[in-house]
């Protein structure tokens, strides 16, 4: 019982939250359609060079959540829960960088759907404006929640204060203004009359780009109200050299009691939706059952560690060297004069925009196979 008292306020808005999605499919059907809410052969493909949705989000005057207790303060990379208990989370990162425009995968969503299988959606602020129907989608969906993956995916070891200010609230004023466009539907008003009042106000959950973070970034995106979700199974699911069986074989043996999952579901995760159709059922046979984020949280107790990292301390410090070999995912927020520095676990918390070298034009942009 201590644990669920530390929880405190934070727990209370998760709880909130939780509600949303344990609700039933009322609002969802009466906006949308099954036809609107299939896939759309293509809508998956990342669409390069598209600078329509490139303009900065305008977050003057947005006020953030209060700040998590200091007990939840750190990356949460699974949740140890009570004996007998089997649930894990499955999260899909919906990211998009300046200068594209990212997919959605609907095969994945049909298939969850499909199954009555819940999930963690983490959208970049980008990508909500850039998708604000799919994203309206989800916000009804009663299996589905969303927390934030940043405005851009920018790595925010790499950013000056003030940038890292930016990516951080950017998606929550997103999300909030798709919440309020979604709201003022005349569905929603035909709906149930308490049918918004279970939609969060704004996402209590964040997911570091790359899975990198740094003492700042840590303490701006609790500052802002949010846990950070890491995960202890990662599929590798943006590399398209790992075959749907091999995505499949990571989730099903590797997942435990109070796994988190990382996956994608905007075009980056190449064989992820035909994996979920082995994975799902396999895990289904175990006695596994599929909660949110959120949920998880209820059920027992975080595992948080001070670090950031994908699957050993130290191992996401090299997408400091490639964002700045390859590009500068924020350069617009990045003040120009900034110098490289360290903190105690060797991250770099503010870096120069790369000059254009030939050596920086020519390197290529190999998939990662962690690009959460």
């Amino acid at each position: 019982m201590t644990w669920f008292r530390i929880l405190g306020s934070v727990a209370l808005v998760s709880l909130t939250a939780t509600a949303a999605w344990a609700g039933d499919k009322t609002l969802l059907e009466a906006c949308f359609s099954p036809a609107a809410l299939a896939a759309v052969p293509g809508e998956e493909t990342i669409t390069k060079g598209n600078r329509s949705f490139d303009a900065q989000i305008k977050i003057t005057g947005f006020t953030p959540a209060s700040p998590v207790p200091d007990a939840l303060r750190g990356a949460i990379r699974r949740v140890n829960l009570p004996p007998g208990e089997k649930a894990i989370a499955l999260t899909f990162d919906l990211c998009e960088q300046r200068g594209e425009v990212a997919g959605y995968d609907g095969r994945i969503f049909d298939y969850l759907r499909q199954q009555g299988v819940k999930a963690t959606f983490f959208a970049g602020g980008k990508w909500m404006v850039s998708h604000q129907q799919r994203t309206a989608q989800l916000l009804a969906d009663p299996l589905f929640e969303i927390g934030n993956h940043t405005e851009t995916h920018a790595n925010l070891r790499l950013l000056q204060p003030a940038a890292v200010n930016q990516q951080v609230l950017a998606p929550q004023k997103a999300y909030e203004d798709a919440r309020g466009r979604f709201g003022a539907q005349q569905c929603v008003a035909s709906s149930a009359p308490d049918s918004m009042s279970r939609i969060p106000v704004q996402p209590t959950l964040f997911r570091f780009p790359y899975g990198a973070c740094n003492d700042a970034s840590m303490k701006a995106v609790n500052d802002a109200g949010m846990l950070a979700i890491q995960w202890d199974v990662a599929t590798g699911d943006p590399d398209p050299h790992v075959s749907a069986a091999r995505i499949a074989q990571a989730m099903v043996n590797e997942a435990k009691p109070g796994s988190i999952i990382v996956n994608h579901a905007n075009g980056r995760g190449w064989h992820t939706a035909e994996a979920l159709a082995i994975a799902i059922p396999k895990l289904k046979a175990k006695g596994y059952k599929f909660v949110t984020v959120s949920e998880l949280m209820t059920m027992g107790k975080p595992v948080i560690t001070s670090e950031c990292y994908d699957r050993k301390p130290g191992d996401t410090n090299r997408y400091d060297f490639l964002s700045a070999l390859q590009h500068p995912l924020n350069s617009n927020a990045q003040n120009s004069t900034a110098k490289i520095s360290s903190d105690k676990n060797g991250a770099t918390a503010a870096v120069s925009p790369p000059s254009k070298s030939k050596t920086a034009k020519s390197a290529p942009q190999k998939p990662q196979a962690t690009d959460h």
